[in-house]
C-alpha cells in the first residue's frame, strides 16, 4: 500500500510587540514572509505568515495594557505565538506578561539579547556583563531596574532554567521545560549567546500546542532560523504527524530560501563601517537623477547619543531642525514645517527634524513630545521617505499618517529595518537608544547611495542631556 502524500502548511507565526520599532525588530529577525501590522488586528495570519503586530502599548496603564494583549490573543488560531519583550525589561512587562500567560500551556522565556550585549544568567539579565538592576540603563524610567526577569514578570509563577541545563546534552532541556511546564511553571531560560538561544527556541517547539514564547529580537532570530531551516528541508516541524512536501510545497521553500537569501546578502552589504548601496529598487530617482521624494528623518530623543548620530549626519549636508518641548507641545505656537529649500530640495533631500536637546526632558512627556512631533511634521511627512527613531515616535508618525501596515525587507544594520508602506515609500524604523555614532548616516546613505561623506570639519561635541526614554 503506498503512502499518501500531503501538503507541509507552513507554521503561521504571531508575534505580539508593544512598540512599533519591537514589531520592526521582530519581524526582520523572524527572516520570514510576512507583514507588521499597526495594531488592532482583525485576522489572524494565514498558512506561512508571520504577522508581527504592534499593540503600542508602552505608554499605556498596565490594566489598558493586559487588555489589548488578551484582545490580539483571541486572532493566534493555532502555529507559533511570540511575545516581544524589551531587552531591558521596561514597559508593562508585568501586566502583559500575565495576559499572554492566560490559556497557555506554558511561556518559554528567554530574554537574551547577545548581539546588542544583553544575556541572562541565573535569571538575571546583564548589560555587556554587568547585571541590569546596577547600571542606569533604566535612568529614564520612573523606577527601579528589576533584579531579576522573574520580579520583573510580577505574579507570573517562573523558574530559572540555568545555562549548564541550556547547553546539557539532548534532552536535558527539553525534559526540564516539560516538567516546569507540566509543574505550572512558566521556564525563565539564562543564554548568552545565539547558540542558545537557537537551542531553548527548538526545545520549546518540541513540546508542541499550547506552548508560546517570550523574548526578544535574540529569540525572534532564532525561531526564525529554526523554522526557515525545516522549511527549506522540507521535513516537517514539531507537532506535524510526518507528512511529505508535495512537489508545489517543495517549490515554495526554494523560493522563499531564497528570497531570504537575496535579503541576507542584501543585509551583508549595509553591515560595514560606510553602509553599501542601497538595493536597486529603493530609490526611484527622477530624469535628473534626484530623488523623486526627500527623505526625512525624524529623532524623537533628546539623549546626547542621538545629538552625536545627527552632527554626522549635518555633516555629510543634511539639513538639521531642531525643535523646542515647548513648541511641541504647545499646539498654538507650533509654525508649519517646510523641508523645502529656495530652489526645491535640501542637499540630497535630507532633513533632520528632532527635539532640541539643549534642555532636560521629563521622561514622563515622551508620549506627548513623540505626538508633538508626529504632528509637526505631518506635512512633510506625506511626500517623503522616512527614518523614524524610537517606538513611540515611529507609531505617532504613521498614525497621523494613516499607515497601518509595512512590509519588512531587511536590517541597515541590528535594529534599523528598512521596510516598504502601501504606496511604495521605504520607512525605516530604529529604536532609539540603538547604533552606533554613524548609525544615522548609514541609514541615510543605504537610502540615498549618493549623499555625501561626512566634511573634514569637525563635529560638535554632543550637548548633554535627559533622554525620553525611547524603547529598545
Amino acid at each position: 500500500m503506498s503512502r499518501t502524500t500531503r501538503t507541509v502548511l507552513l507554521p503561521r507565526v504571531f508575534a505580539l510587540a508593544d512598540d512599533l520599532s519591537g514589531a520592526a525588530e521582530t519581524a526582520a529577525a523572524l527572516g520570514l514572509r510576512g507583514r507588521i501590522v499597526l495594531g488592532p488586528t482583525t485576522a489572524p495570519p494565514c498558512d506561512g505568515e508571520s504577522v508581527v503586530l504592534d499593540l503600542d502599548t508602552r505608554q499605556l496603564a498596565p490594566e489598558d495594557a493586559a487588555s489589548a494583549v488578551r484582545a490580539a490573543l483571541a486572532y493566534a488560531d493555532g502555529g507559533v505565538v511570540l511575545k516581544k519583550i524589551d531587552s531591558l525589561l521596561r514597559g508593562n512587562l508585568a501586566a502583559e506578561a500575565a495576559a499572554y500567560a492566560t490559556g497557555a500551556r506554558g511561556v518559554v522565556i528567554a530574554p537574551a539579547l547577545p548581539v546588542a550585549g544583553r544575556t541572562v544568567r541565573e535569571g538575571v539579565v546583564n548589560l555587556h556583563g554587568t547585571a541590569l538592576h546596577t547600571t542606569d540603563a533604566w535612568r529614564a524610567e520612573r523606577g527601579a531596574a528589576p533584579v531579576s526577569v522573574g520580579a520583573a514578570l510580577g505574579g507570573v509563577p517562573t523558574r530559572v532554567v540555568p545555562l549548564a541545563t541550556v547547553r546539557a546534552p539532548e534532552p536535558a532541556l527539553y525534559d526540564r521545560l516539560r516538567a516546569l511546564v507540566a509543574e505550572g511553571y512558566h521556564p525563565v531560560c539564562d543564554a548568552e549567546t545565539d547558540t542558545d538561544l537557537e537551542v531553548i527556541a527548538e526545545a520549546a517547539l518540541r513540546l508542541g500546542p499550547g506552548i508560546r514564547l517570550m523574548g526578544t529580537g535574540g529569540l525572534a532570530a532564532a525561531l526564525g532560523r529554526r523554522l526557515a531551516k525545516a522549511d527549506a528541508s522540507g521535513a516537517g516541524f514539531p507537532g506535524t504527524d510526518g507528512e511529505r512536501p508535495t512537489e508545489a510545497a517543495r517549490d515554495h521553500s526554494a523560493r522563499t530560501a531564497q528570497d531570504r537569501s537575496t535579503e541576507a546578502d542584501r543585509d551583508r552589504s549595509t553591515r560595514t563601517d560606510t553602509a553599501g548601496p542601497a538595493p536597486a529598487d529603493e530609490v526611484s530617482p527622477a530624469p535628473d537623477g534626484t530623488p523623486t521624494r526627500p527623505l526625512l528623518v525624524v529623532v524623537g530623543t533628546a539623549a546626547p547619543a542621538a545629538v552625536a548620530q545627527i552632527a554626522q549626519l549635518v555633516a555629510a549636508g543634511a539639513r538639521h531642525l531642531p525643535l523646542s518641548a515647548h513648541t511641541l507641545t504647545d499646539h498654538s505656537t507650533r509654525p508649519p514645517l517646510n523641508i523645502r529649500t529656495q530652489g526645491g530640495r535640501t542637499p540630497d533631500g535630507v532633513t533632520v527634524v528632532s527635539i532640541d536637546g539643549t534642555h532636560a526632558v521629563d521622561p514622563g512627556a515622551a508620549r506627548g513630545l513623540a505626538a508633538g512631533l508626529a504632528h509637526a511634521v505631518a506635512e512633510a511627512a506625506h511626500d517623503s521617505d522616512l527614518v523614524l527613531t524610537g517606538g513611540e515616535t515611529a507609531r505617532r508618525v504613521l498614525d497621523v499618517l494613516g499607515i497601518r501596515e509595512l512590509l519588512p525587507l531587511d536590517q541597515i544594520h541590528h535594529g534599523a529595518v528598512r521596510c516598504r508602506t502601501a504606496d511604495g515609500r521605504r520607512v525605516v524604523t530604529r529604536p532609539g537608544s540603538y547604533g552606533g555614532t554613524d548609525s544615522l548616516l548609514r541609514i541615510a546613505r543605504a537610502l540615498r547611495p549618493g549623499l555625501a561623506p561626512p566634511s573634514d570639519q569637525p563635529v560638535a561635541p554632543p550637548v548633554p542631556s535627559a533622554p525620553l526614554g525611547e524603547p529598545t
